[in-house]
């Protein structure tokens, strides 16, 4: 299997700098809470002096979502969106030990994460522009089709495992309590990024040892080493 981005897709951005990390070894049977805390303080401290949408890190996927043509405060990439939702709340719900602590690392760098169960991804995800046939399971249960040209997360079976790149991931493929693989993207295009994104992944890499045991597989990739198999 291997997480890739379309030869298109580096061509119109070119500051992309993603990240890819595979786990095994992932259970339910955990507690992450206190382990949030440092994540969410630091999330704390970077809204005290200035909004979300004034982050670096959000501006420069808010000019990502501009040029595919996408309002940027209608869809928000991930990271903007749990930004929001923490500062209006103060927390965010628990879902999964895995995604809480994926969810409070993308606070803590503004950057947006993706956690696909492995067994759910047909040979390979290319991050490119849909061809308008893919079907997408969004979490209503509903099947959709993404637009023409939108940037998708596809799988050799023409299935979007996410909308809109960093917008909306997909049902079929989310983390659940039998979930046991698991591929992480993080993506990023801010200047600083090529910094940020392995520290990101050093910061989930070193959450997984101290809690599962496990040890993962990591990358940074780039234009000229775009691939990353696993």
């Amino acid at each position: 299997m291997y997480f890739q981005h379309s030869t298109e897709i580096w061509s119109e951005f070119p500051e992309l700098v993603p990240g890819a990390l595979v786990a095994d070894g992932i259970t339910a049977d955990v507690s992450v809470r206190d382990r949030l805390t440092p994540f969410h303080r630091t999330a704390e401290e970077r809204l005290a002096t200035a909004a979300e949408g004034e982050l670096p890190e959000i501006q420069a996927w808010r000019r990502a979502f501009s040029r595919m043509g996408l309002k940027p405060t209608q869809y928000r990439c991930a990271s903007e969106s749990l930004l929001r939702r923490f500062r209006k709340e103060g927390s965010l719900p628990e879902i999964h030990p895995l995604i809480d602590l994926c969810n409070a690392v993308s606070l803590a760098f503004a950057t947006p994460i993706a956690v696909l169960d492995v067994t759910e991804i047909a040979d390979h995800i290319e991050v490119r522009h849909a061809h308008g046939d893919e079907s997408y399971l969004a979490f209503s249960g509903e099947t959709e089709n993404p637009d023409p040209r939108e940037v998708v997360f596809a799988d050799a079976e023409n299935r979007a495992h996410a909308r809109r790149w960093t917008n909306r991931q997909s049902r079929l493929s989310a983390v659940r309590d039998t979930t046991s693989t698991v591929l992480i993207v993080s993506e990023a295009m801010h200047d600083g990024a090529a910094e940020d994104v392995p520290r990101l992944l050093s910061a989930v890499a070193d959450e997984l040892s101290a809690v599962w045991s496990v040890s993962a597989k990591s990358t940074v990739l780039s234009r000229s080493a775009p691939r990353f198999d696993f």
